[in-house]
Order: structure tokens, then sequence, then C-alpha cells
């Protein structure tokens, strides 16, 4: 697999044009996906608020869907949250490179995620062409932060191992490969969190990838990218807490 991050300009909160800056990608081939930092979907989409407009804290109650009170955090460094389905800091606000903004996620990741899509695949006259939108996390009992997709078009999301055998003859019953957050832990690595300027990573030669010109629609709940709380391996974990209801980021 190989990895190739695109140099940008600076992109400026608290909006900026995407499409100019995706024009910084020069060639796309077939069978290829492009990785894309959330911050800078978001500028282009204006998802920014100034610093002295809001509080973080009461900020992050709205964007999120459920939340947890800094006081639980050791430190205080974060507040503990679960939006889109997923389990992050801050609901993915964020104050880095942003020029004294808060930069909150896309409004609908999925939706952004299929707009970038068509239009790469349109001007290069591609098939096959992935998008991920992509994020940082932390990761339970680790230092520092590791790529996420916070939504992905273009391709099937697993590599399915179940129903087969292994090299001894015993058959896979949940062994499932998590393709967008691979892909796109990969791209984090070579993206950088700091002043990189390159927000945006083509990733070709990409094994057990299967592309799709379509929304994936799994056949059933077995085969649903997300995961409900409940049946999440986690769950006696995320249920242990008392989680406050968020704002899901209404009135924004």
């Amino acid at each position: 697999m190989i990895v190739k991050v695109v140099k940008s300009r600076k992109f400026l909160p608290p909006k900026d044009n995407l499409w100019r800056l995706l024009s910084a990608i020069k060639n796309l081939k077939e069978n290829s996906v492009v990785a894309v930092t959330s911050k800078v979907v978001s500028i282009g989409e204006g998802r920014c608020i100034l610093l002295k407009n809001i509080e973080k804290d009461e900020l992050i109650k709205k964007e999120a869907d459920k939340y947890l009170p800094r006081k639980m955090v050791p430190n205080e460094w974060v507040m503990y949250t679960i939006k889109n389905n997923l389990l992050v800091a801050s609901a993915g606000i964020d104050e880095s490179n942003a020029n004294g903004y808060y930069i909150l996620w896309p409004e609908n990741p999925e939706v952004s995620a299929k707009k970038i899509w068509e239009y790469l695949r349109n001007k290069f006259n591609l098939k096959n062409l992935g998008i991920i939108i992509t994020d940082s996390k932390i990761t339970p009992l680790r230092r520092g932060v590791v790529g996420m997709a916070i939504s992905y078009y273009g391709f099937k999301p697993f590599k399915d191992y179940r129903g087969t055998e292994d090299l001894f003859g015993r058959k896979f019953e949940m062994e499932t490969t998590n393709m967008p957050d691979c892909l796109a832990t990969a791209a984090v690595l070579t993206m950088g969190e700091g002043s990189e300027q390159t927000p945006l990573a083509v990733i070709t030669d990409i094994p057990n990838i299967e592309f799709i010109q379509k929304k994936y629609k799994p056949k059933s709940g077995d085969y649903a990218f997300e995961m409900p709380e409940k049946e999440d391996l986690f769950y006696p974990f995320l249920s242990s807490v008392k989680w406050k209801k968020g704002g899901s980021g209404k009135n924004q």
C-alpha cells in the first residue's frame, strides 16, 4: 500500500473553498482512496465558531449526542462524548490550526464524503474511487493519537473473514477488517498533526478493498458498519457511567 500526502496552501477559518483546495490533487488513478481531514471539510462548510462567542464545554454539550462532565476525566483534560455513534473527545471540536476558532465536525459527514467522491470521480473520470474523512482519536491505555474515519464513501467497509477457515481449518466466526479506520490510520500518520499543511492524502495499491459506486447498504444488521451500543464488546464500560444527553448539534 502506498500513501502520498498532498501539500496545500493554508486553509483559513471561518470559511474557505474546499473545491479549490482539492485542486491540489493533480492526478488520481483508478482504485485510489483519497483521505481528507475533517478540519478542512468543516472549514469548507463554515463550521467554525469564534472562541470568544461561547464557552467550550457548553459548545461540546450542544454538539455531543451524549457526554460526561469534565470532572470525570483525569486532570479534566477533555470531556468524553459520543457523537455520530463514535466515542470521541470533546465531540470532535478542535482548536489547533484554527486561528482563534472552534472547528466542529462536518454537519453530515456521510453527505460531505459523497460530495467529495462525486467531485473527484467526475473530475478525473474514474469508476473506482474511495473517500474517507479523517480525524484522530486516543486509544485506551496508550499515549498518542491514531487515525479514524468519521465517514467514508465508494467502497465496502469490511474485509469479511466470517465463514472462511484459518491456517488450521478453524472457521472464523467474528473476524472482519475495518477498512475505513485502517486506511485513516495510515493517512493520519503521513499527514501529521502539526503544521505540516498536508490535509490530503492519496492511498493506492490497497489490499482487500472492494469498490462500489453507491452508498454501502448492509444486507442485515450483522453486516452493518456501525455497532449498536448494546451489542458492542465495550458496552459494559459504556453503560457503567451516567451519560448526559447532549444537544446533537442543534441550534448551531
